[in-house]
């Protein structure tokens, strides 16, 4: 940084800076995913940019600023109100620079999606949908989470019935510790994560951890159950398959309305 330049301004255009470049650091990898769904990249990229071009501007601002002041003779007089009255110059606090770690930590430690301690401490987000698309052809269909259980509850499976279905999810067990495939949905941010759950039953594995990631294969079955926190509505799914999978790109499923 020049040293002519207002120190303030300075620290304010550096903060920006790692602000911004941090937001198109998170927009431009999968980083962000961790915090807001897909569909708000662009917005990142484009918050990310302005930040990064208000530093610049900034800066450049002061610095076209010093140089007026500097050819109007003006540099005593700045020099004169930078000084304490024992004609010193004053620092500018350091600490002010500790708000630029939560934007390292941002960069730096990543938080783990959301998982089975709030699938199980929340109850179902699960809510009726606008309609029910037309499925796709073929002998297996692959459903989110939240989809299957739209269709089972509010459908009564209709279109699921002899259709071999694949599910991936993350595993949680219920207080009675009974096995459940979770899949947190976002309407917008991680903040307001709710988990949709479905219960296990059929050839379920009999060693179950939870967070672990799994693909399920099985059927649609009527059996329904209650969630325990909010008396919400958990279909069943027959499992007849079911192997781990490593965690998904987009670990987060946005709300399914049809």
């Amino acid at each position: 940084m020049n040293p002519n330049l207002n120190p303030n301004r300075q620290a304010q255009a550096a903060l920006l800076f790692l602000l911004g470049a941090t937001v198109l650091h998170a927009g431009l990898t999968d980083l962000h995913l961790r915090y807001v769904k897909a569909g708000l990249r662009p917005l990142l990229l484009l918050s990310g940019a302005v930040l990064v071009v208000t530093a610049a501007a900034t800066v450049w601002y002061e610095w076209r600023g010093t140089r007026r002041r500097h050819d109007r003779g003006r540099e005593r007089d700045r020099d004169q109100d930078r000084e304490d009255g024992y004609g010193h110059a004053h620092r500018e606090p350091r600490v002010a620079w500790l708000l630029a770690l939560p934007v390292l930590a941002l960069i730096l430690v990543a938080p783990p999606p959301l998982g089975s301690y709030s699938a199980t401490h929340t109850g179902t987000a699960l809510q009726k949908p606008f309609g029910f698309p037309d499925l796709p052809a073929g002998d297996t269909l692959r459903l989110g989470v939240g989809e299957y259980a739209a269709r089972a509850v509010y459908d009564d499976g209709r279109h699921l019935r002899d259709r071999t279905i694949r599910i991936t999810g993350f595993v949680a067990l219920d207080p009675a510790g009974a096995p459940q495939l979770v899949r947190m949905s976002l309407s917008c941010c991680a903040a307001d994560a709710q988990p949709v759950k479905i219960a296990l039953t059929g050839e379920v594995p009999p060693v179950l951890r939870p967070d672990a990631w799994l693909e399920i294969s099985g059927t649609y079955t009527p059996r329904r159950t209650k969630d325990p926190v909010n008396d919400g509505p958990v279909p069943y799914f027959e499992v007849t398959a079911a192997k781990p999978v490593p965690t998904p790109r987009d670990p987060y499923d946005e709300v399914w309305n049809g």
